[in-house]
């Protein structure tokens, strides 16, 4: 345990974890709050999202606290493959906003704070584990071969958000259904004009996430540079 705060706080990252796990209490007391005043579980589901949310974030973190382990580089693609699967499950939430109706006992803009607060813990998350990823990728390759993971996890993020929303497919589907996944994504890539709404879908929301990505490093990197 001490080694782990050694390496939190070596590698700057034990002030960020301190803050998602209060934005992560935070979300599960909104829900708790809801549950208690109404007896109904109606956005119980939304922890269950925030928890699939938060493991790539923790397989990132891993990463860079251990990175410096790693001798072969191509050692990194066995975890990196494990973290893509489930790094679409961080953007996925912003679209749990398709639940946001009036509902009996609750006022709207409760149920409206509560699902925002989860689609942003769950997007700073997501925006948190790909500069993980990618500051590891640059360290063991270079940054044109981090950025250019960067931007491509984003895009397949964004083709994730669309398989888990309209295709109800999950990250563990990869183990336990691959053949029909594959197929499903055969189907798309293959014949593109057939289904627009998998391109809509997946451009406006890469669009989304990737111009956001630009602007948090952006403003990373502009901050740490002397005034």
């Amino acid at each position: 345990m001490k080694y782990l705060l050694h390496q939190l706080k070596e590698k700057n990252r034990l002030f960020i974890l301190i803050l998602f796990v209060l934005t992560t209490v935070l979300c599960v007391s909104l829900v708790a709050v809801r549950i208690h005043y109404t007896s109904k579980v109606t956005f119980v589901f939304l922890l269950w999202n925030i928890f699939l949310a938060i493991i790539p974030y923790i397989i990132s973190t891993t990463l860079v606290l251990y990175s410096d382990r790693i001798t072969n580089r191509w050692a990194l693609l066995i975890p990196f493959l494990f973290w893509l699967c489930f790094f679409p499950n961080a953007p996925y939430i912003l679209t749990d906003l398709f639940h946001l109706k009036p509902r009996a006992g609750v006022p709207y803009w409760y149920d409206l704070a509560l699902i925002l607060f989860f689609a942003w813990n769950g997007l700073m998350l997501g925006y948190a584990s790909v500069m993980d990823m990618q500051a590891v990728i640059t360290r063991h390759f270079n940054k044109w071969i981090g950025w250019a993971m960067a931007i491509a996890s984003l895009i397949l993020g964004s083709f994730g958000i669309y398989l888990g929303r309209y295709l109800r497919w999950n990250s563990w589907d990869v183990i336990s259904s691959p053949t029909g996944l594959l197929r499903d994504i055969a189907v798309r890539v293959l014949d593109p004009i057939a289904h627009p709404q998998t391109y809509g879908v997946t451009i406006i929301f890469s669009a989304f996430l990737v111009i956001g990505y630009l602007l948090i490093t952006q403003f990373a990197s502009a901050y740490r540079k002397p005034q």
